[in-house]
């Protein structure tokens, strides 16, 4: 076969200027909101709405033999194995499609992510955000009364994507004074585990100066059940802020079936907060075996040192060191009783 040198160079040179005009066309930016598959995208020079390119929506899949003997095609399209590819909180690279309208191309890697399961029968994950600097999980003292195994689900989840969590809790002037002593003594098992925890109320403006203070700038994903006083509690942080992810939460919970709505909303002391509503329930992704147990940090120098090593699963087995630790006062029967529970999901 012979070859027109001079046209394969012109075409050469020209598939390179254009993959350089390409190259330059692509900017990046922040995901701080989505809904109904649009994008709002933030860069030094503002923000901007994006839509996907679909070939993020579907993973390509070439023949396994060496590159340089096969042409560059495609085997098979399979569907990508999360909810959504992009969300809130992710880099990505787009390129201009119009006045302040974008084409999202590539989402860049992320430093971490949370994740739960998606509703409905397939098997997705659903990245709930990415590249956060805390978890805050808000729950109330009282009215309702706190939920600690969801605590304790949400804590997992933190420590599989290698987040820090904030335990925030509300409502502090609502509790009864005969339960504050079990209130005090829940909360110092956590410190115990080196989990931050404040106490606040909006009544009597207790703990809102530290709560404040570790929001700053921090990028903190808010998680927690309707009715835990989240609404008052980022008002007293910062006027009108609950009412406006209150309004993002409504109409999230109007078209829970067909939008997704999340927002990163700035703080005037620095810093950014995301909500997430519709948390009743919180499965985890993905979370089996030692890497369950890894997410409980009182079980984690345990594992490994049972009788039958890493396929211990800590329940029943004989010469089990988590099991050892727990009747020896040195894992608290509560937390053991949430892994259990999860192990049973």
């Amino acid at each position: 076969m012979s070859w027109n040198l001079d046209a394969t160079s012109q075409n050469t040179s020209s598939a390179s200027n254009n993959s350089a005009n390409e190259a330059a066309a692509q900017l990046t930016g922040t995901v701080v909101r989505k809904s109904q598959g649009i994008y709002s995208v933030r860069t030094a020079e503002g923000t901007l709405a994006c839509e996907l390119s679909s070939r993020l929506r579907k993973t390509l899949i070439y023949p396994s033999a060496a590159p340089t003997s096969l042409r560059h095609r495609v085997k098979e399209v399979k569907g990508i194995g999360e909810v959504d590819p992009v969300a809130v909180g992710d880099q990505v690279s787009f390129h201009s499609a119009g006045p302040q309208r974008g084409l999202i191309t590539a989402v860049l890697p992320r430093l971490n992510a949370l994740s739960r399961p998606a509703a409905g029968n397939r098997r997705l994950e659903h990245v709930i955000v990415a590249n956060v600097g805390q978890v805050v999980a808000v729950f109330a003292a009282a009215q309702p009364a706190p939920k600690w195994e969801l605590l304790d689900r949400y804590l997992v989840a933190a420590e599989a994507a290698d987040v820090p969590t904030l335990i925030a809790i509300t409502k502090l002037d609502a509790l009864p004074e005969g339960d504050a002593p079990a209130l005090h003594a829940e909360m110092d098992n956590y410190r115990k585990l080196g989990y931050r925890v404040t106490l606040t109320s909006t009544v009597t403006g207790e703990g809102l100066a530290d709560f404040c203070a570790a929001l700053r700038d921090k990028v903190s994903v808010f998680v927690g059940k309707s009715g835990v006083g989240k609404t008052s509690l980022l008002n007293a942080v910062e006027p009108g802020l609950g009412l406006r992810v209150k309004a993002v939460s409504a109409l999230t919970e109007k078209g829970r079936h067909s939008t997704t709505h999340l927002e990163m909303f700035d703080l005037a002391g620095g810093g950014q907060m995301i909500d997430t509503p519709g948390m009743r329930e919180f499965g985890l992704w993905a979370l089996s075996g030692p890497d369950l147990a890894h997410g409980f940090v009182e079980m984690r120098p345990y594992i490994g040192q049972c009788k039958f090593g890493l396929d211990c699963t800590h329940l029943h087995e004989p010469g089990c060191a988590v099991r050892a630790a727990l009747a020896a006062g040195r894992i608290c029967q509560r937390r053991y009783d949430s892994y259990r529970r999860l192990q049973a999901d």
